[in-house]
């Protein structure tokens, strides 16, 4: 009887013992794995150029898998000049000191890993310079000029696709780097991790080889993006079945300044939207936030800080003389579409399309947005919880839009798909404004109001070579320099008053 007694007891002891083991390595697993926990930022605007909106927990690559993907895939990345742990500046992006992320990546501790991915400012931040050898000034909300965000894919992709693409590269590499990976993560959480990333790059990749693939001519360049395509991608088009004119819709980064006083302006370029929280939400999908993974409340935080936020001054001198003769030029041409002033948003047209037959710009990105593309785009959000939430205000438009001119001096390349280098390039008609120019400097041109764009290489980098037309100067599809040209876009002024014109624009 006594044995057993023993014999239970010590069954008991060891179902106790297995037991608490069994909660205590569940503890441990999901105090690590079940966290999901966004680094924080005090200050309003680091919140905006690193502040995560939820977009890592789909589409987040883990920290340290991206942090070594720069040097086990090299070959894959532009030549250039490239500063160590800063690797991914040859793609355009911007690091403030010695701060691990770039801006415009944003970091969330997501299933037991950090993971980072773009928020808004990966498109919506840059840098001007003086001078080549000035140092550059970060300006948030100004249009990311320098971001080559198909080149960014395309690293990826490409590396996804290698043979470095394996833990055994990988692992080492981030424990070179200083990652200090235990051996439980050495040798299954970034193995399984490494494995999951190449599987999803693989998989978009053949997504949107629609856009990756098509030779040169249909290269973006920095600064620019084919918002809708990847919508498009997501909602399963058949992209190899769609007519040609609605392949291509390449438009710059626009600003994001002032959003208040644009409440119930037609948005985007084409106008196809007049609701500022839905536009937002979109946009938000290009940062990998999808309706059950969007943090809304930092969302919200971002849209508070946008309504005010005001453009930067232009920093260099303006000629105040020449600047009163082109405020009474501005108010004859330019007031009715634009607005009084740079913050003075009131106009007879101001934020409503204007008919691709009158403006007579690039059509391409009016016709890549087609009425199936906002239908389908409004049935987005219609499982929310929130009602209020599902997009309905997305249309199809005849046009583009007229725009504020808040901060025009930062938003170059000029036009709608950024081909036209400056403003005074812009008061020309279509014959004299260049035919090539480079893109991706950050070096300002004071006098003709945009960036220099005759630079072909600083430091070893080379700077993208912008195409407006084919060798038979018909515009290629996307980058057409045409349009916005005659007497009532004051492409027939005289050269003294367009002069005055631009130097007044550089108050705005």
């Amino acid at each position: 009887m006594n044995g057993h007694n023993t014999r239970c007891n010590w069954w008991k002891v060891l179902c106790l013992t297995t037991l608490f083991l069994f909660m205590t390595i569940a503890s441990l697993l999901a105090a690590r794995f079940l966290v999901d926990e966004p680094v924080r930022y005090a200050d309003d605007e680091d919140h905006f150029k690193y502040g995560s909106l939820g977009g890592e927990r789909e589409a987040g690559f883990p920290y340290w898998i991206w942090k070594a993907l720069p040097r086990v895939c090299a070959a894959h990345l532009p030549e250039g000049q490239r500063y160590p742990g800063q690797e991914y500046q040859a793609l355009g992006f911007l690091y403030e000191g010695e701060k691990p992320l770039p801006v415009g990546m944003s970091m969330r501790r997501h299933m037991g890993l950090d993971r980072v991915f773009l928020n808004c400012a990966s498109c919506h931040a840059s840098t001007v310079r003086e001078t080549p050898t000035s140092e550059p000034r970060l300006y948030t909300g100004m249009p990311a000029h320098r971001l080559n965000l198909m080149g960014f894919e395309r690293f990826l992709f490409d590396c996804a696709k290698s043979a470095a693409f394996s833990p055994d590269l990988i692992v080492p590499t981030i424990q070179e780097l200083g990652g200090g990976l235990s051996l439980f993560d050495q040798f299954i959480v970034y193995p399984v991790a490494v494995h999951l990333m190449r599987a999803r790059l693989v998989m978009l990749d053949q997504r949107l080889s629609f856009m990756l693939d098509n030779g040169p001519t249909r290269e973006w360049g920095p600064g620019r993006v084919d918002t809708f395509a990847f919508a498009k991608a997501l909602l399963n088009f058949r992209m190899d079945n769609i007519p040609l004119r609605e392949q291509v819709g390449v438009v710059d980064f626009p600003s994001i300044w002032l959003q208040k006083p644009r409440i119930g302006m037609q948005l985007h370029w084409d106008g196809n939207n007049t609701a500022v929280e839905e536009r937002n939400r979109s946009a938000a999908f290009g940062t990998g936030a999808t309706p059950p993974t969007l943090d809304r409340t930092a969302m919200k935080r971002v849209e508070d800080w946008l309504l005010t936020r005001e453009p930067p001054p232009y920093p260099f001198p303006i000629n105040q003389p020449i600047a009163a003769k082109g405020a009474l030029i501005y108010r004859t041409y330019c007031a009715g579409c634009h607005g009084v002033s740079g913050r003075n948003f009131t106009g007879e047209t101001v934020g409503k399309v204007v008919p691709i037959a009158d403006i007579k710009t690039d059509p391409s990105r009016l016709d890549s947005y087609t009425y199936d593309l906002a239908v389908n785009q409004n049935l987005l959000y219609a499982g929310s919880e929130n009602p209020d939430e599902r997009f309905s205000h997305f249309r199809k438009t005849n046009g583009y839009t007229n725009l504020p001119l808040d901060g025009i001096w930062l938003r170059a390349p000029y036009l709608h798909n950024g081909s036209v280098p400056t403003l005074r390039d812009l008061l020309e008609p279509r014959s004299k404004r260049p035919t090539q120019f480079y893109r991706g400097y950050d070096v300002y041109d004071q006098q003709r109001v945009g960036f220099v764009s005759t630079v072909r290489e600083e430091q070893g980098q080379q700077f993208f070579l912008f195409d407006t037309a084919d060798d038979t100067g018909h515009s290629l599809p996307g980058n057409g320099r045409d349009g916005h040209e005659g007497a009532r876009y004051g492409t027939e002024l005289s050269d003294a008053d367009k002069a005055a014109l631009v130097e007044y624009l550089k108050t705005f």
